[in-house]
């Protein structure tokens, strides 16, 4: 059956992938008006989301933002497909790294780089940056159940030198590499919501109190790597930067989670710069009922496991 699927749907994201840019973009615009006016994907969700990271807006300025949105999310979704045929220089042309510098002296400390980036405006074109590189690029990923669709998705977000890494595998592969001397980046996108028996910390976003990964921040101490933030921007339909942010100090001055803290409110502030570029179908604040007490992680807050315990059975 997996591979039946791929035969069946493999050709016709080959075929999309070829057209020029202009038509893509028609075909994103009807895309988005049987997603967002026909069948409402994940509106609910969509809403729900702006009402609590945008009280301040007034419903009609979340009603632009919601229909931005769809119409970017759109674009990304056949931007990615776009990925299979695209060009090296016509990627270049579309996605620019703004401080290419700032990598050059992170690589010059000798140390791999952890790159820690949400799933904001282009995420998925940040495989260009291979191509800037003298280290080698790895980009934390989870695997994709129909092995042939893996393949592609592995083959594709590797066209520019990059390799995808299982995040199951993640651990083992640094080890593996820091052991045979292999200095390289690893991309971890890190604003998804982990699932609550694997969590270790709650963090604000947006005044909630949602739990977070945090493993970019505890392999970077771990392996005495360095660590940056990305930050992306939309400059147009089909143009995107990216620019790097390093940490305010040593990633050994942070306390254990207060650079994960900072990663977030780092991202707040991007995405109030301009909301409509987030990935707001995420169900992102999915436990905000269960009230954990602010900086609470199961490490350093007694009460946590009980409070958990005790909401999960009335959530």
């Amino acid at each position: 059956m997996q591979l039946i699927s791929f035969l069946i749907f493999y050709p016709l994201l080959w075929i999309v992938s070829k057209v020029p840019f202009r038509i893509l973009y028609i075909l994103s615009d009807i895309s988005y008006w049987v997603l967002y006016r026909i069948v409402g994907y994940r509106k609910k969700t969509v809403r729900e989301n702006l009402q609590i990271a945008l009280p301040h807006f007034s419903d009609y300025k979340r009603k632009q933002v919601e229909k931005k949105f769809y119409q970017h999310f759109c674009d990304s979704f056949l931007e990615m497909i776009k990925t299979m045929t695209i060009s090296e220089r016509e990627m270049e042309n579309r996605f620019k790294i703004k401080n290419i510098d700032l990598v050059k002296e992170f690589e010059a400390k000798g140390k791999s780089v952890i790159l820690v980036c949400a799933h904001y405006s282009s995420y998925e074109w940040l495989l260009i940056m291979n191509k800037y590189l003298n280290f080698k690029g790895f980009g934390v990923y989870k695997k994709l159940r129909n092995k042939y669709f893996d393949q592609m998705i592995r083959n594709v977000r590797g066209k520019f030198g990059g390799t995808l890494v299982n995040s199951k595998d993640i651990k083992d592969t640094l080890k593996s590499n820091q052991e045979s001397g292999i200095k390289g980046y690893y991309g971890f996108v890190s604003d998804q919501s982990p699932k609550l028996r694997k969590v270790n910390h709650f963090t604000q976003f947006f005044g909630v109190n949602v739990p977070v990964f945090t493993g970019a921040e505890f392999l970077a101490k771990k392996h005495d790597m360095s660590i940056m933030f990305v930050k992306g921007k939309k400059v147009k339909r089909g143009y995107y930067t990216a620019e790097f942010v390093s940490p305010k100090k040593d990633i050994y001055e942070y306390s254990d989670y207060e650079l994960t803290d900072e990663f977030f409110r780092l991202l707040e502030s991007q995405i109030l710069e301009a909301p409509e570029y987030y990935l707001w179908t995420h169900k992102r604040f999915k436990h905000k009922k269960l009230n954990i007490p602010s900086k609470c992680s199961r490490v350093f807050c007694p009460v946590y496991p009980l409070v958990l315990k005790q909401q999960l059975k009335v959530s």
